[in-house]
């Protein structure tokens, strides 16, 4: 997974461990690593999301933005997904609504084009602001 993560960002986050558990058993698709500062937090996302797994990823989302202290920003780095199915991004949405309401800015972190297109044809894009590393969404 990208580690271009901003020197801050030495402190992993803790995870419940329900979902610890989910991320790391063997048959699992989903990777994930989450750091955080003092108002931001980061998570780095790998391997796929589907419908088969997107329970784990709503939680891993949900769990990381919680974290994120207000005013503060929440960023999903999905560089290392080799797979994001619509599900993925609603899930995403969802987040980035429940933490502009807390006054949490979240951003996605992306190089891949087709990433900004299905933000852009589903209307994300005010509400998922892309850029191509942690540390340039982390800039802004």
């Amino acid at each position: 997974m990208n580690a271009d993560v901003a020197q801050p960002f030495t402190t992993r986050l803790s995870l419940s461990s329900q979902l610890v558990s989910e991320l790391s058993d063997a048959q699992s698709r989903l990777r994930a690593v989450a750091q955080r500062s003092d108002v931001a937090v980061v998570v780095h996302a790998g391997g796929e999301v589907d419908a088969f797994n997107v329970d784990i990823w709503r939680r891993l989302i949900s769990e990381a933005a919680n974290a994120a202290r207000s005013p503060g920003t929440f960023v999903v780095d999905v560089n290392s997904l080799s797979f994001m199915s619509c599900c993925a991004f609603g899930v995403l949405a969802d987040e980035a609504r429940r933490c502009d309401e807390r006054r949490i800015v979240m951003r996605l972190v992306s190089a891949e084009p087709r990433v900004k297109r299905f933000v852009e044809a589903c209307g994300f894009d005010g509400l998922l602001p892309i850029h191509l590393t942690a540390g340039a969404a982390l800039a802004c």
